[in-house]
């Protein structure tokens, strides 16, 4: 089947690529259709027991100006593939209705309450006490998602959010509790600690005194603590008036430290131990150590957000492990795997807790943030990684895990995600078996377009509508 998007002659696209925007060309080129496919090539074998839809969402401007334009602030995007008796029962992408992408594609915005000047969301997609919602950090209220995508509406959790939210509110599967740290730039002097119960409501907003409004784009819990970045990404009044949408920048004079909040504490029992100037947008996970200190595991990089402006502009130092004591203060920082790589993920029955595997997307090092064609699986207890090589051409995003069964072990699974074929401008969703993690994929689901690289997704279970 013909790519259902326009396609440009490879010689103009490669004059373009010099001179456009980073983000808007190549692989990052927008979709400009929603479509419903239903009739979805499958090759090999979808394993019977898994029943839902793949989610992911990602920036995908309607109308971008590429002389301003930001990666992390484009319109959100929508993709979803659902699953059901060993099938691909269809294929949807939706534009999130925000006003401003409402207005330039010339439809009616998606209802519900607004909170700050942006209702762009576009960051993660997330089952939330078993409805799912996208959300973003920074700003705006979540948009909460039918299981078609068709239907859409911010919600406040029935009002029980006061302020913005966090981009990934994590799940603590011993308490079904959700924590987060959200920030938004009109309040640079203050973060906020978020819970909601296992239903799904706000029951904790606890302020936190920081300074110059840190970008804080994850967190991560211990049985103890709740893990806070505040790293030296800053909000920047210069970056604003330059016209950036994007109004934070590497800011050296702000102190590099990670807080450790005693999970029923208020923001005086916090714990601040230093670290060297770094930033962190994602955590593989986090754990108490017997002795009182706290494993924190994390992409990290030397810089952020100080040169190109557009979208991330430093290389990754790879997939390192930051051990902080509490008794002293200090944080020591020491490399698991030095190869640059992003979006990390576990096996999240294990969050909060001691864990063996982890799972992260392989970068280039030119500053791109794109992927460099391969998954690593590191060993954690044993030490080494596995690399799964998807070849020339080809570009996975993040990989989700999912259990095979309630019980299953912590790679008794599979990992799911798009995989990007840059010579034919298809996309793939790819299933991989854990357990044998180098081997040839289970199941491959191909689409006749490219969707286009994103930020984060997750499996849903349930649920089959056509």
């Amino acid at each position: 089947m013909a790519s259902v998007l326009a396609r440009i002659d490879d010689d103009e696209a490669e004059e373009g690529q010099r001179t456009a925007h980073r983000f808007l060309t190549g692989i990052h080129r927008p979709m400009e259709q929603e479509l419903t496919l239903t009739e979805l090539e499958v090759r090999g074998t979808i394993p019977p027991a898994l029943c839902g839809r793949y989610l992911r969402t990602g920036p995908n401007p309607a109308a971008p100006d590429p002389a301003s334009y930001h990666w992390f602030t484009g319109d959100g995007m929508v993709h979803g593939l659902a699953i059901r008796d060993g099938k691909a029962l269809w294929y949807r992408n939706r534009w999130i209705g925000s006003h401003a992408n409402a207005a330039a594609r010339g439809t009616t915005p998606a209802p519900g309450p607004r909170h700050g000047p942006s209702d762009t969301v576009n960051t993660n997609v997330v089952d939330l006490a078993g409805r799912v919602f996208v959300v973003v950090e920074g700003g705006s209220y979540p948009v909460e998602l039918s299981e078609t995508l068709d239907e859409q509406h911010y919600d406040d959790f029935g009002g029980s959010l006061v302020g913005s939210f966090t981009a990934h509110p994590h799940r603590d599967p011993l308490t079904g509790e959700y924590h987060g740290i959200c920030y938004e730039g009109r309040r640079p002097n203050e973060i906020r600690h978020v819970v909601l119960d296992a239903t799904g409501k706000v029951v904790r907003e606890e302020p936190i005194a920081v300074e110059h409004g840190p970008m804080i784009h994850d967190c991560a819990i211990t049985a103890r603590y709740v893990v806070i970045l505040d790293l030296p990404v800053t909000f920047s009044l210069a970056t604003h008036l330059a016209g950036q949408p994007l109004p934070y920048a590497w800011n050296p004079a702000h102190r590099a430290r990670v807080g450790l909040m005693p999970r029923d504490g208020d923001q005086h029992a916090i714990i601040w131990c230093d670290v060297d100037p770094a930033y962190i947008f994602h955590v593989a996970n986090a754990f108490d150590l017997l002795d009182g200190r706290v494993v924190l595991d994390v992409c990290a990089y030397p810089t952020m957000f100080a040169g190109e402006p557009g979208g991330p502009d430093a290389t990754s130092r790879g997939l390192e492990r930051w051990t902080l004591d509490p008794a002293t203060g200090t944080t020591t920082v020491g490399p698991i795997d030095a190869a640059p790589q992003e979006f990390p993920r576990i096996d999240e029955r294990r969050f909060g807790q001691a864990y063996r595997y982890a799972y992260a997307m392989g970068v280039q090092s030119d500053r791109r943030f794109q992927s460099a064609g391969r998954l690593y699986k590191h060993d954690l207890i044993e030490g080494g990684h596995e690399v799964h090589d998807f070849g020339a051409g080809r570009h996975p995003g993040e990989f989700v895990f999912v259990p095979a069964h309630g019980d299953a072990g912590e790679d008794e699974g599979w990992l799911i995600g798009f995989v990007i074929d840059e010579p034919t401008d298809t996309t793939e969703l790819v299933i991989l078996d854990a357990g044998r993690f180098e081997r040839a994929p289970v199941a491959r689901v191909r689409l006749p377009h490219r969707v286009p690289p994103g930020f984060h997704g997750n499996w849903i279970n349930g649920g089959t509508a056509q």
